[in-house]
C-alpha cells in the first residue's frame, strides 16, 4: 500500500476540507455526539475516507451503538486502518488512522457486537457515504 500514499501539504488539505472536517481529520478533532450526518444513517452503502476517497467500511457493518457518531464492528480491510495509542485528555485510547493518508476516522474500542467484539467510533467529518442506489 505505501506506492499509494497520499501527502498532501497543509495549505493542499485545507482547500480540500471544510474547517470541521480540516479540524477532525488533519488535526485528530471530534465532533460533537449526535451531531455528524452519518450516527443515524440508515442507507446501505459504502464509506470512503473524507481525504482520500479509500473504502473503509460499509453499511453491513455499521450498528447503533448509542454513542452519537456512526459505530461500525468490522472495517472492509483492517489494513487500510492504522491503530495508534492515544493518551490524550487523560485516557488511554486507540486512535484509528486511514492507513493511506493518515485522516483522522476516531478511535476502536473492544466493547462491539458479535462477531468480531470491535467498536469503529467514527466521526461523519471524516467519512463519506457513497449510497449504493
Amino acid at each position: 500500500m505505501a506506492e499509494d500514499k497520499v501527502f498532501k501539504s497543509d495549505d493542499e488539505w485545507r482547500l480540500q476540507l471544510s474547517d470541521e472536517e480540516y479540524f477532525v481529520c488533519r488535526q485528530q478533532g471530534t465532533e460533537r455526539a449526535f451531531s455528524g450526518i452519518y450516527w443515524d444513517e440508515k442507507r446501505r452503502g459504502e464509506y470512503r475516507c473524507k481525504c482520500c476517497d479509500e473504502p473503509l467500511f460499509t453499511s453491513d457493518g455499521k450498528y447503533d451503538s448509542g454513542c452519537g457518531w456512526p459505530s461500525f464492528y468490522e472495517a472492509l480491510d483492517r489494513a487500510k486502518i492504522n491503530e495508534i495509542r492515544d493518551t490524550s485528555h487523560g485516557m488511554i485510547r486507540t486512535e484509528i488512522r486511514c492507513a493511506r493518508c493518515d485522516c483522522h476516522l476516531g478511535h476502536v474500542f473492544p466493547d462491539g457486537p458479535a462477531p468480531t467484539g470491535i467498536r469503529y467510533c467514527v466521526n461523519s467529518a471524516s467519512i463519506t457515504l457513497y449510497p449504493e442506489d
